[in-house]
Parts: structure tokens; sequence; C-alpha cells
């Protein structure tokens, strides 16, 4: 779809708004649903006094209903504005369900360009103390002043959050993210912004290695007395990866154990991250724990989120085929 490019007053930063639908673009229908029906140009003010906005439609969907290819579309639009030289930052509005899915894979595949600030709400544009006029201006802000090299980061309730680190938190409260086990990189308090970190951000993939991602890799949950079958189930379905959201510190049960050695015996590679939301995912434990999988060759994922893991490893799996080549490509991003 084509930009538009209001009228504003010459000079200041230029800030690229790409819309996606979601809640912040949501008002009730007649039976009190919340239903996609705002076109993205109606959220931003085109008479900003302090940059220049221009407002670019995408799509028009709830996040839960967002393909991997369809975020593969919005990182190519990121992409695209990134590289145009009269852009200085990027706004992307979007649903929180799978926002921080979106934004850490266009951190991914952004390398040095321009701030992306991912923004959306909690509460729907008919509500009267909706938060997504706030939530669009703080992230006006970070994209208008940020400067290069931030990468993605999702600013929400007066945080920014790096992408990699960024999960949703809440399911209703309009401080809706976090980033558990090492918090927000700045705040933006009214017009001012402070970002008081860099995130670290290991080299990723072009995008154009990445056609629509449709390396299947699954996500299988650790919980008591877990048997294996969704183990089976996905390696028949034709899974080339696999993540385990493991417990603890990174510890199978028996049964999973049993089923990933015969997925590791395959050459299926399997990525270990843990259902706690605080601290890595590393090999401890042995008697058929966490270093009893390490030792059958899983590799454990750090402090990245299941949902991020499982992206990574598609990525990688979709640019490179051979499993090994895939591991050691995403090995820099597996830290704590």
């Amino acid at each position: 779809m084509s930009t538009s490019r209001p009228r504003t007053k010459a000079g200041g930063p230029r800030v690229r708004v790409i819309t996606t639908g979601g809640t912040i673009a949501s008002r009730p229908d007649p039976h009190g649903t919340v239903s996609v029906a705002v076109p993205g140009s109606t959220l931003v003010d085109p008479t900003n006094p302090d940059m220049t906005v221009e407002v670019e439609e995408a799509m028009l969907v709830h996040s839960f209903n967002l393909t991997l290819g369809q975020m593969v579309r919005i990182a190519a639009r990121v992409r695209a504005a990134a590289r145009d030289p009269e852009v200085d930052g990027i706004v992307v509005t979007h649903g929180t369900d799978t926002m921080e899915e979106t934004a850490y894979l266009t951190d991914l595949v952004l390398g040095a360009g321009p701030t992306v600030v991912f923004t959306g709400a909690q509460r729907h544009a008919g509500e009267p103390d909706g938060d997504g006029p706030r939530n669009l201006a703080d992230a006006l802000g970070v994209a208008a002043c940020a400067g290069p090299g931030l990468g993605a980061v999702v600013v929400m309730a007066g945080q920014v959050h790096a992408a990699r680190h960024a999960t949703k938190v809440h399911t209703r409260s309009p401080e809706a993210f976090g980033s558990p086990g090492h918090g927000p990189i700045g705040h933006v308090h009214g017009s001012h912004v402070h970002v008081a970190a860099r995130p670290v951000r290991p080299a990723g993939f072009d995008l154009d290695e990445l056609g629509t991602l449709d390396a299947r890799v699954d996500i299988v949950p650790a919980y008591a007395g877990a048997d294996g079958v969704h183990v089976a189930a996905s390696r028949a379905a034709g899974a080339r990866g696999l993540v385990l959201e493991a417990l603890g510190a990174g510890n199978p049960t028996p049964g999973l154990l049993r089923e990933l050695r015969v997925c590791l015996a395959a050459g299926v590679p399997v990525l270990v991250t843990s259902r706690c939301r605080q601290g890595p995912a590393v090999p401890v434990y042995g008697s058929g724990g966490g270093a009893t999988l390490a030792e059958a060759g899983a590799v454990f994922a750090g402090s990245l989120t299941a949902p991020k893991a499982r992206l990574l490893l598609a990525a990688a799996l979709t640019a490179c085929p051979d499993p090994a080549e895939a591991l050691n490509r995403i090995r820099p991003h597996l830290t704590w």
C-alpha cells in the first residue's frame, strides 16, 4: 500500500508509522465483541509539531491471527522503511498477543538501521481511558530521538523494552509488557525519552534468506508426568526442529527425555528453554535432568523464551538447511 505523507512544518525527524491492526485499531461491534475496524491512517495525528509523520497501512488483523509469513511481511515493510535515507525512525502498531514475536523477528533481520518501535494497546479505541494514544505518542518520541543501532524495541506504559527480552506479562493491565530478569532499557516521561542501555545484538539474518519462514519448529511444554506424546506427534508431522519449554533450569521428564533422544538421534535439533519467567536454561542436573539432555545433543537457549527460541531456530533452519550449520549460526544468540 502507498505511504501517506501528511503536511507538517519543515525540519525535524521523519518517522514512518506502519500499522497492522490489533486492539489499538479496534472498536467493539454491536454485540460488544472487540473487532479490528479502524484504518491505520486514523490513529496518528498528522499535525505533530515535533516531527514529520508518515503512515503506511500494512494489514488490519488481530495479532493472534498472524502467520509467520505475515510476520515476515511486516519485517519486510520495516526493512524497506529502514532503507529510506529520509526516515529517522519507525513505529509499528501491532496487537499485543504476538507483538514480542514480530518485534524479535524484526530485530533479527534489522541490522544497524534506525530504531524500530513496536507499540499497541490493552484497551480498544472506543474506551474513554484507552491507552493506545499515549502509547503511540511515546513510541513516536522514542523513534524520533533514539537514533540508529537500538534495534527493535517494545514501548508500552512508558517503558522501553529490548525486543530480545520483551514479553507480555499481563492479559489485561495497561502495563502489559516486561523484561523478566532484565528490566526495561529506558523510560518515557511525557516528552522526555531516556534510554539507559543499548542491547547487545548479535548478527542476525538477511530477510531474503527466510522466504516465508516455513521451516516447521514446534514448542513442546514440560509438566509433571509429561510422557513425550507431543514430541512424537511433532516428529511425525515433519518438524525440523523442536523447542522444549522445560522444567526449572532446563529439565525434562523421563517421557520427554526418551522421545527427545529419538529426535536428536535422527538429526532434529532441540533447543531447551525454561517455563520459568526469570533465569536461564542451563544444563545442571544429571540423572535424567538437563545435563543428561545436553549429553544427548540438545542445545540450551539461555534466557530466550520458547516463542523466541522457536523463531530463532526456524530462521536458522530456513537459512541453513544443515542442522549443524543452523545451530552454529544461532549460538551467539543463546546467552543469559
